[in-house]
């Protein structure tokens, strides 16, 4: 049942994400404000979230009150416990022990079960041998698809297309759910500016903005516009919180950051997701502030519950309450166990916890059984507005099953997600499109035939081995009659075959004797992804000695680069005159990537992450801070100002940069007025022009700078976009509207609000203050 928010004068400065009287860890002292508080007229408040389904439903609420009267402390703890099923070769198995768990009411949940036959099996057990039965919850990754596999989330970040990235995640729904899961562990929404960092692949990239945008666009297609609905999963807010943030890029490490950093940018994208709706939160690895996340109370509690008004269910990361042990923040499980449950966990993933020691801690007065019971009762209150009280089995439909799986709709949406993701980053003279001239086509690298690689390291379900479309099955199915496509693998991304030449001399006479080189290179598929953090980010193996060796033989080279993370391709950038950003783009792919290349569709994607001329540049992003000593202020190579000795400050690929195959013009920034009240706005408007010769989409990017705050503020902030489609030489005029709330941030009083003053406002194609002309506007108190 939703329960009622009363916000009292002390909550009136409340700031986006929590307020200011709220230390960051929970302890018992307030903050001091460093600043003179501002005006209560500037402050920007929180609202409660209030989805559909959390709306108060008494029938529900007397159901659940009467099935707990009747349940055991065992049964109880039961509905707490999540436990995994496991896959062989031969299909699915469950361990005996588990199975016995289940029939003991020891289990309220398993995850990594699907097809609709198997999950009715494990629901029988729950349903017809246990004293109360009361239904499993199935829970999977469900993260970029489901059997059917779209981009890589990365990628379908870099489509900057919310229709089509909340179409992904629906129709990922309608096949998980057809195989009988009701939950998914996604949208995964940490962001993430270290590329070392292998789970950057699983996000929406650097920026908050458009990383809010996905979070609640992914959301919105995961549970449709009713839970209760059949074709519909409970989507999982993760990795909460700051889990992006990890030190050296280095997964699972610890996570310094300041309260400020946090709440501007670490914790907008899960308020996001609370705000469309966001059934499930997950807690991180990490520790925040020195408290694991799984134990963290400010976290779990304090925010979102307390302020942001969440009434679904919280559940751990992968044994997640075990490992506040080897963090030295509980002596033992037992002890991770009562600081888990007193700070918020609802649900224990995997790690037994709750299941082996929650009872004695109860005994001892450790736990309250009021906070057992709360959290029992979100676990139920969510099987019952899923239908499972009604209905088991109602998700376990093998005819659905059949008829929803690979559907043709789902496949050709697949390959446009994949192709609207991919980003022309380079293309010098007009490489690409393929002309038709060419009557041979050399298709070389590791990545070129290998469909294991097509479909990422978070691919579920889905087939790795004769499903996906590879590349050159997606060249050669679209190359005209009499265009010869040949294959040679010619290098490898083994990190230990660095400085070996096997393969060179097949590839490189299949060049020679070609009119176009498609080079496709980049990562293995596990490369990226959980616990695949890497301290280079070089193409590996030996695949950049080839890529220079192809280059040497004159002919065009386009490269094709498939990874999950910002490569440092310099020298590619300046040597190469074609270069294609596939990511891992899934089931149909190759398909995509073949549109693409021949210019069956225009490249549309911009990147949502900043490209690195080398690691050292790490971490870079777009809305840094200016500093007192910008290289800007200095003659060419001096010294005393901050630069790198022997690197430009600059990026290979700005955040938001995307080529296409014709061109946009931007007028000069027009604004409804100079300068905003309080309660005012400001429309800030451009004319897009297509200047080229085919029809193309460009994504119109808005930005402002804070020119002076009681904080330092970035020198860039991303407040909107707009993805427009114009056919040759159409123009049309893209029209933003400010209003003072969308400029605040935390400020110096640790309250959220904004700031009179003066800024800059840029449109432009790209990030970057030379990207085009800024307008001035000011905000009056």
């Amino acid at each position: 049942m939703r329960k009622a928010h009363t916000f009292g004068p002390a909550m009136a400065s409340l700031l986006l994400i929590a307020c200011a009287s709220t230390p960051m860890t929970g302890a018992a002292t307030t903050r001091t404000a460093i600043a003179a508080p501002i005006s209560d007229r500037t402050e920007v408040p929180v609202s409660p979230a209030e989805p559909e389904w959390a709306r108060a439903n008494p029938e529900m609420d007397a159901f659940v009150s009467d099935l707990m009267a009747k349940m055991t402390l065992q049964e109880k703890i039961g509905q707490l416990t999540l436990l995994t099923s496991n896959w062989e070769s031969t299909g699915p198995t469950m361990r005996d022990s588990y199975k016995e768990d289940i029939r003991s009411g020891r289990v309220g949940g398993i995850f990594n079960a699907y097809t609709a036959a198997y999950t009715a099996e494990l629901q029988r057990l729950a349903v017809d041998e246990t004293r109360l039965k009361i239904p499993l919850l199935f829970g999977y990754d469900v993260i970029h698809g489901h059997r059917t596999i779209f981009p890589i989330s990365l990628g379908e970040a870099a489509s900057w297309d919310l229709a089509a990235i909340e179409r992904a995640a629906r129709l990922s729904a309608v096949e998980a759910s057809a195989e009988g899961i009701h939950w998914t562990f996604s949208p995964m929404v940490d962001i993430a500016r270290d590329p070392r960092w292998g789970r950057i692949s699983e996000g929406a990239g650097e920026d908050v903005h458009l990383g809010s945008k996905i979070a609640a666009a992914r959301v919105r297609g995961y549970q449709g516009d009713d839970l209760a609905a059949t074709d519909t999963v409970v989507a999982t807010a993760k990795h909460f919180a700051a889990y992006g943030a990890a030190q050296a890029g280095r997964d699972y490490h610890t996570v310094d950051i300041s309260e400020r950093t946090l709440r501007d940018v670490y914790l907008p994208p899960f308020k996001a997701a609370v705000d469309a709706g966001v059934g499930s939160f997950m807690t991180s690895f990490n520790e925040v502030d020195g408290i694991p996340a799984s134990g963290n109370r400010y976290l779990l509690t304090d925010v979102l519950r307390d302020k942001w008004g969440f009434d679904g269910f919280v559940v751990t990361d992968y044994t997640s309450i075990n490992e506040m042990v080897p963090h030295g923040y509980a002596k033992d499980l037992k002890q991770a166990g009562e600081q888990a449950l007193n700070a918020g966990v609802d649900m224990d993933m995997q790690g037994a916890v709750y299941m082996d020691h929650l009872a004695a801690s109860l005994d001892e007065g450790k736990v309250e059984p009021a906070a057992v019971d709360r959290a029992v009762r979100r676990i139920l209150e969510m099987k019952y507005r899923l239908g499972l009280f009604e209905d088991p089995y109602r998700y376990s439909d093998v005819e659905r099953q059949e008829a929803a799986v690979y559907r043709p709709d789902i496949l050709e949406a697949a390959r446009d997600v994949a192709r609207r993701s991919m980003v022309l980053l380079k293309n010098e003279g007009g490489t690409l499109p393929l002309a038709s001239s060419a009557q041979s086509i050399a298709v070389i690298g590791p990545l070129a035939d290998s469909k294991e690689d097509m479909i990422g390291s978070w691919a579920a379900a889905g087939d790795r081995r004769t499903r996906p479309v590879s590349i050159l099955q997606g060249i050669r199915e679209r190359a005209g009659d009499g265009v010869n496509v040949g294959y040679a693998k010619g290098a490898s991304y083994a990190y230990g075959d660095a400085g070996k030449d096997s393969g060179f001399a097949e590839a490189l006479a299949l060049a020679r004797k070609s009119d176009v080189i498609i080079a496709a290179m980049g990562e293995r598929w596990d490369m990226t992804g959980e616990a695949a953090s890497r301290t280079s980010l070089d193409l590996p193996g030996n695949q950049q000695a080839l890529l220079e060796q192809l280059v040497a033989t004159g002919k065009p080279v386009v490269l094709v680069v498939l990874s999950g993370r910002p490569n440092s391709i310099g020298w590619a950038d300046e040597n190469v005159p074609a270069i294609l950003h596939a990511w891992y783009p899934g089931t149909m792919g190759g398909h995509a990537v073949a549109d693409v290349l021949f210019g069956d569709y225009n490249p549309s994607g911009k990147l949502p992450v900043t490209f690195p001329r080398n690691v050292g540049q790490v971490p870079i992003h777009y809305d840094m801070k200016n500093t007192g000593r910008p290289i800007e202020l200095g003659e060419a190579n001096a010294k005393y100002v901050s630069r790198y000795l022997n690197t430009p400050n600059t990026p290979l690929y700005r955040f938001g940069h995307g080529l296409s195959y014709t061109s946009f013009r931007y007028s000069p920034v027009t604004l409804s007025a100079a300068s905003m009240a309080a309660r005012g706005s400001l429309t800030a408007s451009a004319t897009i022009t297509n200047t080229g010769k085919v029809a193309g989409e460009e994504v119109v990017q808005l930005y402002v700078r804070d020119l002076v705050g009681s904080v330092t503020r970035p020198v860039q902030e991303l407040k909107g976009f707009e993805k427009i489609s114009l056919a040759p030489g159409e123009s049309r005029t893209v029209s933003f509207t400010l209003r003072p709330a969308d400029l605040a941030f935390t400020r110096a009083d640790m309250s959220f609000g904004w700031e009179p003053g003066e800024f800059q406002l840029w449109i432009a194609p790209v990030s970057g203050a030379s990207a085009s002309v800024p307008a001035g506007f000011a905000i009056a108190e």
